[in-house]
């Protein structure tokens, strides 16, 4: 944890039933951007409402395992894995989400558990001791020509805003560390510009996105494309993660999952 940074409390919880890994439970801790990403899984799971340096988080609980969507990017990212390792003490941390297709083979829905994780920004690496391939965080939503440029550069399958900032705080607390990825956009695919509705806290500003698009009728079948790609990745993320929970080890570097 950072110097000034101080676990706050649950607002609004019976902390009498706080989960600290009691009676030997060993935890998993799930660190997501956005809950898009994850809600399949845990829409019906308890949750509680915790703040942590300030900022507020919503953490869904089943099962020794603890859900946080702490934002996008890699500032909001690292901050929400600093929280859910000081609240529930996971002996494993994932960094779970979509990622952007680096190599051209993968296609929306394919899933990554990639070994080494490239910070973007500084060239730093995190070997995960687990899966095969390379996912690399880079700062900003990337173009197909930034993506071709990743690729060839760093080697790396796949991009995404997140990874590396989880794993270098879970490194940091020698807590476990893996990546579970799933692609939700082609190495061709080109984005509407969502970047520019990212609040400074990691929290993606939806309804100033929306008002953005109504206006503008040439970005609408993207949008129509990007919801219902991202709908799928997000099924086959949560399965992906079910498998994980469950202990089951995938027999491949890629689950290829096509509808």
């Amino acid at each position: 944890m950072r110097s000034g940074e101080r676990w706050s409390g649950f607002g609004g919880t019976d902390t009498s039933s706080c989960v600290r890994r009691e009676n030997g439970q060993a935890w998993i801790a799930i660190v997501a951007a956005i809950e898009r990403e994850v809600w399949p899984m845990v829409k019906d799971w308890p949750r509680r409402e915790a703040s942590f340096a300030g900022r507020s988080y919503r953490f869904f609980e089943q099962e020794a395992t603890a859900v946080v969507c702490g934002g996008i990017g890699w500032e909001a990212a690292r901050r929400a894995t600093e929280a859910v390792i000081e609240l529930y003490r996971p002996t494993l941390v994932i960094s779970a989400g979509f990622a952007g297709g680096l190599d051209p083979a993968l296609a929306v829905g394919d899933a990554l558990r990639p070994r080494h994780i490239l910070n973007g920004a500084d060239g730093s690496r995190t070997d995960s001791g687990r899966g095969q391939g390379v996912l690399i965080s880079f700062p900003h939503v990337a173009s197909p020509e930034q993506k071709a440029k990743l690729r060839q550069a760093y080697g790396a399958q796949a991009v995404d805003m997140e990874a590396s900032a989880v794993a270098q705080s879970a490194q940091a607390h020698q807590v476990k560390f893996m990546a579970c990825k799933v692609i939700s956009d082609t190495s061709s695919s080109r984005l509407a510009p969502f970047e520019l509705f990212i609040a400074p806290d990691g929290k993606f500003r939806l309804l100033r996105f929306l008002g953005y698009v109504a206006v503008r009728p040439w970005l609408w079948w993207n949008v129509e494309r990007t919801a219902r790609e991202t709908a799928r990745a997000a099924t086959k993320l949560c399965a992906a993660l079910t498998e994980v929970r469950a202990g089951e080890a995938p027999s491949s570097r890629f689950e290829t999952i096509r509808t």
